[in-house]
């Protein structure tokens, strides 16, 4: 039997615009903080609109380093879809480098690794086939957005 082999497609590309963090402190697993997302763009080959000022990054951060990114918002395309994204992921490299971008320091996205997956949803009959689709994410953190390219995984 042979099984096909998974295949990327660019989906769309994401500039996610960020508000301060919020540290909450320890939490059972880690350092727990807040970051709120406050707008930002979408484009690309199937997907155009604005990120909703409605959303946010809630970042557990372990003894390690490794930050596990738990972000939640939604998209409003330019034909006036809603899509809520729910975008789960890792962001680790070394410390100096980390340190470094929690500075609010520019660091080349090679430097360090920033990957999630994400689920996209829709009750709009047009983007419907979206929500039985994985998306794979790479990243790159900026001082105050998040910059990701989202893959189709066919």
């Amino acid at each position: 039997m042979h099984i096909p082999e998974p295949t990327l497609e660019l989906f769309c590309n994401v500039i996610v615009e960020l508000g301060p963090i919020r540290e909450m402190g320890e939490g059972r697993g880690g350092k727990r903080r807040i970051i709120p997302i406050l707008g930002g763009r979408v484009s690309g080959p199937h997907l155009s609109g604005n990120i909703l000022n409605i959303g946010a990054d809630w970042q557990t951060i372990f003894a390690s380093g490794l930050a596990q990114l738990d972000a939640r918002y939604a998209i409003e395309t330019d034909d006036g879809a809603l899509i809520e994204v729910i975008n789960f992921g890792h962001r680790h490299g070394p410390e100096e480098v980390i340190k470094r971008l929690a500075a609010g320091e520019y660091c080349p996205p090679e430097d360090y690794y920033m990957r999630s997956m994400a689920r996209m949803e829709t009750g709009d009959p047009r983007y419907a086939w979206m929500n039985n689709m994985i998306f794979l994410g790479t990243g790159a953190r900026e001082k105050a957005s998040v910059i990701l390219d989202f893959y189709l995984v066919r």
